[in-house]
């Protein structure tokens, strides 16, 4: 399958997880979705990733942040709905929030 279809069926699904936490009242702003090599250089540097190899390079993930009533959600509880749905839609997409090494709440992405 070629990146730019893989590509294409990560946004289906980023849509189908905005239609849901919109269902459930929640407000959501977007963050990255695509980084340069330079930047994600940064980041590694910096200590903000841990790795060279990271999916926003092939905008094959996106960070979103969550919001109700005003209120920026950063409980792992109150996303986890969220997460698992987004697993559930296609067994490539992996949720940050479910990472052992360190939870990245606002981190979805497809894994190809």
């Amino acid at each position: 399958m070629s990146l730019v279809h893989e590509q294409h069926l990560f946004l289906q699904d980023v849509t189908r997880l905005l239609t849901l936490a919109w269902s459930h009242g929640f407000e959501v702003t977007g963050g990255e979705l695509y980084r340069t090599k330079e930047q994600q250089e940064i980041y590694v540097k910096s200590g903000r990733s841990m790795t060279m190899a990271s999916n926003h390079l092939r905008r094959l993930a996106i960070d979103l942040q969550f919001f109700k009533n005003g209120l920026w959600i950063q409980k792992k509880a109150e996303l986890q709905e969220l997460g698992d749905y987004w697993e559930s839609l296609n067994p490539k997409n992996r949720w940050g929030g479910n990472w052992v090494s360190f939870a990245d709440l606002p981190h979805f992405e497809r894994n190809v």
